[in-house]
């Protein structure tokens, strides 16, 4: 992802907001920017030496991303395990992409000797069949007790 490209993030960040099915209304936008550790998987991006974002795009236009940090953010584990964003605008999930972006960042991370890596998931969400397929394993409750926090070792 290109650095003129890291204000995306806040949208991606509120593309991957779980909703769940009996919900109703809309989810406000300003829920990323009100909920500290949601604002802090954005905000200052590119300022940390552990910093690094990836993008799929069609056509030269951005349509989702994979980031990750280990500042205090939704799945934060410690200061040398980075934690995972990632979304893709809706028209464009279920073809593999987000699945070619966790497995090109975990590649990533393992390139750069991270020994781990972490993410947040809502316990509803059915995303978290798709991380247990990429290795993550569940380690325990997130935040609070509506999510999980998992982790993927990435060195033997």
């Amino acid at each position: 992802m290109r650095p003129e490209e890291y204000p995306l993030l806040e949208d991606f960040l509120y593309e991957a907001i779980f909703v769940p099915s009996d919900y109703k209304g809309a989810v406000p936008r300003s829920i990323i920017y009100d909920d500290p550790l949601c604002r802090a998987a954005f905000e200052g991006f590119g300022t940390r030496e552990d910093d690094i974002a990836l993008a799929a795009t069609i056509n030269d236009k951005p349509i989702g991303a994979c980031w990750v940090r280990t500042t205090n953010e939704y799945g934060h584990i410690d200061e040398e395990t980075p934690s995972f964003s990632i979304a893709l605008y809706k028209a464009y999930r279920g073809n593999g992409i987000g699945t070619a972006l966790m497995q090109t960042m975990l590649d990533e991370l393992r390139d750069k000797g991270f020994r781990q890596a972490s993410l947040s998931v809502q316990k509803e969400n059915p995303a978290v069949r798709f991380y247990e397929r990429l290795g993550f394993e569940i380690i325990g409750d997130g935040a609070d007790e509506t999510e999980w926090l998992m982790l993927k070792k990435l060195s033997s």
